[in-house]
């Protein structure tokens, strides 16, 4: 046979075995899961709440940590362990980086410039990289300042008004985003930029509901005129697009206002804007949206998280006293009774950080992270994960895997303690709670280190203990949560938050820096 001959019968060899190969795939059985029905599949047994929990409810009677679901013709896999996690998000991240189509929350209510909404690709790996350049390990470290001033300010306003706990909390985390992303300072009540993207959140939240909009499932709907019978959903992204939008430009106008006017204070905008005025870019514009879409992410992104992890860190410690007595006896017996912490002391409270692991742990910010999408047929472990599958990380399972971690649903600090100091053997939630693979959020060092100096201030400055009514009853908070949303928030409750003494008083006040 002819060099040629060969050449063909080679490639007619190796085009039947990728067909053959294909067609042996295509028949792979799908991953268990629950029975589904003709034409909905198993549209109708996933709950609108609390879908963490149906999903780790049907892995464990299943006896698979990957379960499969068919939602109306779409193809969903729920994975709820950490070992089938890193194959598939880390291992064969090339695949498993990419994200849905949201036509809903990224087309119609303007979400485009929002990177955990962007498609896996160039324009991602842009934005990620900005990101990860000022929040990295190293670079984070570097806004520690603006988190104790922030913590301090938090402290102050607890004297003055110590019924509001999650407004307290959500004005703290929105004045430390604001600073550091644009350098502005808010008002210290009913600021229009924490208002802004509360509102924001809130919308963006009810449209991530799954199924919340048929134009999610049907993306041509987007193009029906809006006068047509049905298209509600159009008149609503209207109105909730002025918000994003407002989210995405006003406070960087505004930062670019006190560059020109010579009194920006430093921020991740201005400096960034800075450098591309002094570098050779060729196309300033490109490089100002980058930037522009990076801050917005920021300051949306990191509005609600913190707020949601520090909510419940106060319901822990009402439900667990006994947690608090400890940590404010460790606390006492590093800094003083009526001292505040710092930074540096975090090495010699350990304590302290095993409650910060432990309320990521016990109630999830985000129980399920944001799907992951696969564009390509793959097999995984003898089963068949069909292109275009909506690939799920069930965060909740994998926290609360009594394998794991004892007693998964009691709050134990000391799981995560061993001979008076953090043990590393024990899997530590960070690793889960902020998201998997290269969808990990870039954002956690900052986030981890703002919940650690408020958890050890709070505890340091007061004691929170539950309310109690005019007839002397005890007010127990309900426990409850936001449930339809990508973020899970303690909802609102009462409870009694008092100076430790007069002296932290003082101390508090005295950070006011003010005349």
């Amino acid at each position: 046979m002819s060099a040629s001959g060969w050449l063909i019968f080679a490639f007619s060899a190796l085009l039947y075995s990728i067909v053959r190969w294909r067609q042996n795939r295509s028949k792979l059985p799908l991953p268990p899961g629950p029975k589904k029905l003709p034409l909905v599949g198993n549209l109708l047994d996933i709950p609108r709440e609390h879908q963490w929990e149906a999903y780790h409810r049907w892995s464990k009677a299943l006896n698979s940590d990957i379960i499969h679901l068919d939602a109306a013709g779409k193809s969903i896999i729920v994975l709820s362990s950490m070992e089938a996690i890193g194959d598939l998000f880390e291992q064969r991240s090339s695949l498993y980086s990419g994200r849905l189509r949201l036509p809903m929350l990224v087309e119609l209510m303007g979400w485009d410039f929002a990177f955990p909404f962007i498609d896996y690709g160039d324009e991602w790996r842009s934005h990620r990289k900005l990101f990860h350049q000022a929040f990295n390990l190293s670079a984070a470290k570097q806004f520690h300042p603006q988190e104790t001033a922030a913590v301090h300010e938090v402290l102050r306003r607890f004297l003055q008004n110590p019924h509001d706990i999650m407004g307290n909390f959500r004005h703290m985390t929105g004045a430390l985003i604001m600073d550091i992303a644009y350098g502005i300072k808010v008002l210290p009540s009913d600021d229009p930029y924490i208002q802004m993207v509360e509102k924001a959140m809130h919308d963006l939240s009810n449209a991530s509901i799954p199924g919340a909009f048929l134009v999610d499932t049907f993306p041509s709907l987007k193009y029906v005129p809006s006068w047509f019978p049905g298209t509600g959903f159009k008149r609503k992204a209207k109105e909730w697009r002025k918000v994003v939008r407002e989210v995405l430009e006003k406070p960087f106008h505004e930062t670019k206002r006190n560059i020109t006017m010579g009194t920006a204070q430093p921020s991740f905008t201005s400096l960034n804007l800075h450098s591309i005025n002094e570098s050779e870019a060729s196309d300033m514009t490109t490089q100002e949206s980058l930037i522009k879409g990076v801050a917005a992410t920021m300051y949306a992104a990191g509005a609600d998280s913190t707020v949601s992890a520090l909510g419940t860190f106060v319901l822990a410690m009402l439900a667990n006293p006994e947690a608090q007595i400890i940590a404010q006896g460790e606390i006492d017996s590093v800094i003083g009774l009526g001292n505040l912490p710092d930074f540096a002391d975090e090495p010699s409270l350990p304590y302290v950080s095993a409650i910060v692991k432990e309320v990521l742990r016990w109630r999830n910010v985000t129980p399920i992270a944001f799907p992951h999408y696969i564009t390509v047929d793959d097999e995984y472990r003898g089963y068949r994960i069909p292109a275009g599958s909506l690939v799920i990380g069930n965060t909740w399972a994998i926290l609360h895997d009594q394998d794991i971690y004892a007693e998964p649903h009691s709050f134990k600090p000391e799981r995560f303690l061993l001979d008076g100091k953090i043990n590393t053997a024990v899997r530590d939630p960070e690793t889960a709670a902020f998201g998997f693979g290269r969808r990990i959020c870039p954002g956690r060092y900052m986030a981890t280190a703002s919940i650690w100096i408020a958890v050890a201030s709070m505890l340091a400055a007061f004691d929170i203990k539950k309310a109690v009514d005019e007839e002397g009853r005890v007010v127990e908070p309900s426990f409850e949560y936001s449930s339809t949303g990508v973020v899970s928030t303690p909802l609102p409750f009462k409870c009694s938050i008092t100076p430790r003494s007069p002296q932290v008083v003082e101390v508090i006040q005295a950070t006011d820096g003010g005349p």
